[in-house]
């Protein structure tokens, strides 16, 4: 409990608001935008400290009336006189409750932040312990969620995470999304235009200014200044804060669950991959180009389900292999004529939970599906199991010696059957030796 009192701030904050000249309380009250603006033309000045206390409480209205000083700004002794007690008090309390929690921290090894802690503005604090930033009107994430932002405000953090480049369905106007954290807390910021999408990368630390905020959140517009500055620590568990904020993860599914699920149902599911094809191209109704598609196996304890991957997520699928266990997120059950699949979506992330190991011995290739220069697919007896290999065209050239031109599947097909020893990972032959 805060040592504070009420009732004598409810007295010193009336004083104040009777020192302030009539644009000077206009302007406070700007700043206190959990007031509904109703309230603030109806509500009398000498009514106004009880408002502003019943809005904010006690500890964060101390905070917001001294950061409103600043903005409006009236740092002179007469108002100052008044404010300092409280805020020194304030700040006590909260150096108090840091070693409390630094000391908790020490125990259990991680931060313990408390919703209603109010902020001081300090322009000395820094996101890096190392390093101190002198920024005026600094304000940090916390205030930030806490109480909005002004024009006037800064805010300095990094990206820990940035959308992909959106378009409003009238085709005129980019947009993206960034989520930036300090050392205390992360938001998702709206950001507009091409250009920016360019210079904003992701793993920096920026300095944000002239930022606005209206019911969707805080947004990044066209006279907002944006410069890189030097980097900024970010706890871990930040770090995944932030990227949930611009990838949402959908409920965690089972397949069998899934596949009883409604159409059009957004699931998360994990499981072993056990097939994988190559990416294709197909057309698709309202695009003029054709579409990038790559469709893999899932199975789990329950059930197995196709999964579909469309255009620029199909560069997700890199690297996978049969044998993986993966957690695909945000994907959209589809029912197409009693068939049931998971398609991708903008929001989609495939996540790799356990590499399949590597295995080793002989092997059999009977048939071929399809070879190009780059890689060849084939079928081969592995282990007693018929499957869908893949392998680069040039490591098989080398060891069944033919070279890589003309017509490169006839050329296999002559050969086969072809007996020889391999390692396999997933469904991908990364070595092999003519038996």
């Amino acid at each position: 409990m805060s040592d504070i009192s009420e009732e004598q701030w409810k007295k010193t904050l009336t004083s104040i608001m009777e020192e302030l000249e009539d644009l000077q309380y206009t302007k406070t009250l700007e700043c206190l935008e959990k007031i509904p603006k109703g309230q603030k033309s109806s509500t009398p000045r000498e009514k106004m400290p009880g408002k502003i206390i019943e809005h904010y409480g006690l500890l964060v209205s101390i905070s917001e009336i001294d950061k409103a000083m600043d903005y409006i700004p009236r740092r002179d002794p007469k108002i100052q006189d008044l404010l300092r007690p409280f805020v020194d008090e304030l700040r006590n309390e909260q150096e108090i409750k840091n070693q409390g929690k630094k000391r908790k921290r020490e125990q259990d090894g991680k931060e313990v932040l408390r919703e209603d802690q109010p902020k001081i503005l300090n322009q000395q604090e820094s996101s890096q312990p190392d390093k101190e930033r002198n920024i005026p009107f600094w304000k940090s994430i916390w205030d930030v969620k806490l109480s909005g932002i002004l024009e006037t405000d800064v805010i300095v953090g990094k990206v820990v995470k940035k959308s992909e480049l959106r378009t409003y369905k009238n085709g005129y106007k980019n947009f993206f999304y960034l989520a930036v954290a300090d050392k205390k807390a992360s938001v998702k910021v709206m950001v507009y235009g091409k250009k920016r999408f360019q210079q904003i990368k992701e793993g920096s630390s920026y300095l944000f200014r002239k930022l606005i905020i209206d019911e969707y959140g805080v947004k990044v517009i066209e006279s907002s200044k944006v410069a890189e500055t030097s980097p900024v620590d970010v706890p871990e568990e930040l770090e995944m804060e932030g990227q949930k904020l611009i990838y949402p993860e959908s409920p965690m599914y089972s397949i069998k669950e899934a596949k009883l699920s409604a159409d059009k149902t957004d699931v998360t599911v994990e499981g072993t991959i056990t097939e994988i094809d190559p990416v294709t191209k197909t057309k698709v109704k309202g695009e003029r180009k054709l579409t990038k598609k790559q469709r893999f196996q899932l199975k789990d304890e329950t059930d197995s389900i196709e999964i579909v991957m469309w255009r620029d997520a199909t560069e997700q699928c890199k690297g996978l292999s049969v044998g993986d266990v993966v957690k695909v997120t945000n994907m959209k059950i589809n029912e197409y004529f009693g068939k049931i699949s998971l398609n991708s979506t903008g929001n989609t992330r495939i996540e790799k939970v356990q590499s399949v190991s590597i295995q080793k011995g002989p092997i059999e290739i009977i048939g071929i599906i399809k070879a190009t220069q780059k890689e060849t697919q084939l079928e081969a007896n592995f282990n007693d199991n018929l499957q869908t290999f893949v392998v680069a065209s040039r490591l098989l050239a080398k060891t069944l010696n033919f070279k890589i031109k003309g017509d490169i599947k006839k050329s296999l097909i002559d050969k086969i059957p072809i007996s020889a020893d391999a390692e396999i990972q997933g469904n991908q032959i990364t070595k092999i030796t003519a038996a």
